[in-house]
């Protein structure tokens, strides 16, 4: 009961005179009525009692209906009864008293009324509806709103909304309902709402604190019709993933709006006027469940620094990318029909993009970007420069065709980056279709790559050689990155091979990678320089199988290191390790020197021959299980010496604590470490 708008108040308003006209003498007078047709509602199985003593002032009138239908407006009632004192003077008649529908709480319906005008009120606490209806009109009732709950409106927007839930807010205004016999039932006028609250059981629809000032024209038959103007004053709205934060800004709103039965919502005209944030109009279709059908969009913002909060942060916060900087301005036009993109034409204004967690930034993006699904549509997209994950790289052009339901490169791209070239060939984007979402196919040609700047960009050190590779396909789909082909790197002398390449979130919420990487011929003295970690010459050969990093840390892999003397042989370098490396390894390692010269001769070289070194560590929750070249009664040789002083490295802990093993190698960087003989 406590939901009723109209429905109540116009079926009592067609008793009333009824029971003024059948009063008599009698002290009490009783009717019963099978049913009563109005426009707007019926009501059946009534009963109307009046008790009128011939010498009182005023009489009390009972009635009771037991089914109130109205199914224009989306309203049924069971079990309804109202009592109020009957007043009269002259022709006019007055009556006010509680209405209560069922077990619902009660309400205060007022009516007076005479022979050219009718006038209630129905009333809960400080929300009330007055309504007004002159004989000279009666097809026309006039109705004032004053801090009505929006909930009663519940089962009137659930005509058109069945999944929508109303749970605060008010409603306040003056409406028209126009019901003649052969029309259907209309509503208009202006209509204010204050901290509205409303949302869908699954939670992809939802509102909060919404204001708003809007003249309502509706219609309601065969087929409903819905028109709005005026403007929205505030509130926070979610529809899917697109959340609005509308704060306290006005933003001009115009839509029409029409349904045939229970089919969805076709909105011919839309119009969205954020003014110098956004500004849209277009036109749009909604599935009964008021998921998008359909959307013909045309946009354009004039600053997107403020898009950001306002409109962006639900795409941008499902992609990592809450706290992504926009600057510039842009126009958008788009054309969806069954959840498929089939038009969109992008053209950004000196835009600059800048993602704080320095993933990616790109400055002075011109140009524009075209694509259909039944039009071969060109178009080009320019930048002057940016960044991805701390790479500098250069100005650069994509010049695009679009066709067959996908974008493409007319042409390779060439990136300038870290000295180098980075080339992209081929480029193919699929925007989400058929269930699908974003597909990307590329492939990318590294040429010349400078390492050292590579390394200075990470923080890592000062590693030098290029890197040069080919990749030939990568896919982007469900937020993973596969990369078929590999990477080949020259380094330290050597040559570095990646690998079964993939990425997981790349520019979202704790990227992954996971690889398989393996060295050959590397140049022991040029790596340990660089490092830091004393002097060993030789060659170097090695892989790190089933590696993987999680926000760049490495979680697992399975690393293995080893010498090849054949390599040294080959390019004439002697297989040394120097005093230092020695205290180096066995600090890292946890690892004693074992030698056949007393402890206290050790100290007397500097470096030391060796036959082979050999180290691997299987990562795996924090903890390297650790070996080397094979058992040493309860240890494992790392460093199997050779020659005069004859010095090899031994490990005794098998399992080290990964953050342990870490600092142990920044130490044994800086040369904070000390030898231990045996």
């Amino acid at each position: 009961m406590s939901r009723s708008i109209l429905r109540l108040l116009l079926a009592c308003l067609t008793i009333a005179p009824w029971v003024a006209c059948g009063v008599a003498s009698a002290a009490t007078a009783q009717a019963r009525i099978a049913k009563v047709r109005t426009a707007v509602a019926t009501l059946e199985g009534v009963r109307v009692q009046l008790h009128w003593p011939d010498t009182a002032a005023q009489g009390i009138l009972r009635m009771h209906a037991a089914r109130i239908d109205a199914p224009d407006l989306g309203y049924r009632f069971g079990d309804v009864t109202w009592q109020c004192p009957l007043s009269h003077s002259g022709n006019r008649w007055r009556c006010e008293g509680p209405v209560r529908g069922g077990r619902g709480s009660a309400m205060t319906l007022a009516i007076d009324l005479d022979e050219v005008r009718t006038d209630a009120r129905l009333s809960q606490g400080r929300g009330s509806i007055a309504l007004n209806r002159q004989a000279r009109t009666p097809d026309l009732t006039r109705i004032d709103l004053t801090q009505v709950p929006v909930a009663w409106a519940q089962a009137l927007v659930a005509k058109g909304w069945a999944a929508g839930r109303f749970s605060a807010g008010t409603l306040g205004g003056q409406l028209d309902v126009r019901a003649p016999a052969n029309a259907p039932l209309r509503v208009s006028g202006p209509l204010r709402l204050d901290g509205v609250a409303f949302d869908t059981p699954d939670g992809t629809i939802a509102g909060e604190n919404v204001a708003a000032q809007v003249r309502l024209d509706t219609s309601f038959g065969a087929v409903t019709t819905v028109a709005l103007d005026g403007a929205l004053h505030g509130g926070d709205l979610l529809f899917g993933t697109t959340y609005l934060a509308l704060q306290k800004r006005r933003i001009a709103i115009e839509m029409r709006a029409e349904q045939r039965g229970n089919e969805g919502w076709r909105m011919p005209d839309l119009r969205w006027d954020d003014p110098g944030i956004l500004h849209a109009e277009g036109s749009a279709a909604l599935a009964p469940d008021a998921t998008l059908r359909a959307l013909d969009l045309r946009a354009r913002s004039d600053d997107l620094a403020p898009l950001r909060d306002g409109y962006l942060t639900g795409f941008l916060g499902q992609a990592g990318l809450a706290e992504l900087q926009l600057r510039g301005a842009a126009d958008l036009r788009l054309r969806i029909d069954g959840g498929t993109v089939h038009e969109a034409h992008f053209v950004p204004y000196t835009v600059a993009i800048d993602d704080p967690q320095g993933r990616f930034d790109f400055a002075g993006l011109e140009g524009d970007v075209r694509f259909s699904t039944t039009q071969e549509l060109q178009s080009e997209l320019r930048w002057s420069g940016g960044r991805l994950h701390g790479l500098a790289f250069g100005a650069a052009r994509l010049p695009f065709a679009s066709g067959a339901g996908e974008l493409r490169l007319r042409e390779p791209t060439h990136l300038p980056m870290l000295g180098g070239t980075v080339t992209v060939d081929p480029l193919h984007i699929r925007p989400p279709a058929a269930g699908q979402g974003l597909q990307v196919r590329f492939g990318l040609e590294l040429d010349r790559l400078d390492i050292a700047q590579l390394s200075q960009a990470l923080g890592w050190p000062a590693f030098t050689g290029e890197l040069t590779g080919h990749i030939p396909e990568a896919l982007y789909a469900d937020d993973r990155l596969d990369f078929e082909g590999g990477l080949s790197v020259e380094l330290f002398g050597g040559t570095v091979q990646v690998s079964s390449l993939a990425m997981e979130r790349p520019f979202g919420v704790a990227p992954t990678l996971s690889s398989d990487i393996a060295f050959e011929d590397i140049d022991l003295e040029s790596l340990t320089g660089v490092l830091g970690f004393g002097t060993i010459t030789g060659k170097l050969d090695g892989r790190f199988d089933h590696l993987r990093l999680v926000d760049w840390q490495p979680v697992a892999f399975q690393a293995v290191i080893a010498s090849d003397a054949a390599a040294a042989r080959r390019d004439g370098v002697r297989q040394r390790i120097s005093q230092r490396a020695v205290q180096d390894l066995s600090s890292v390692s946890d690892a004693s020197f074992v030698s056949t010269l007393q402890a206290q001769l050790i100290g007397l070289f500097d470096d030391f021959g060796y036959r082979r070194i050999g180290l691997s560590c299987y990562l795996s929750d924090q903890v390297c299980d650790m070996s080397g070249l094979g058992s040493a009664g309860n240890g494992f040789t790392i460093v199997e010496g050779s020659g005069l002083p004859r010095l090899s490295v031994v490990g005794y802990n098998r399992r080290v604590d990964w953050p342990t093993l870490m600092e142990r190698l920044k130490a044994a960087s800086t040369g904070d470490v000390k030898p231990v003989f045996e």
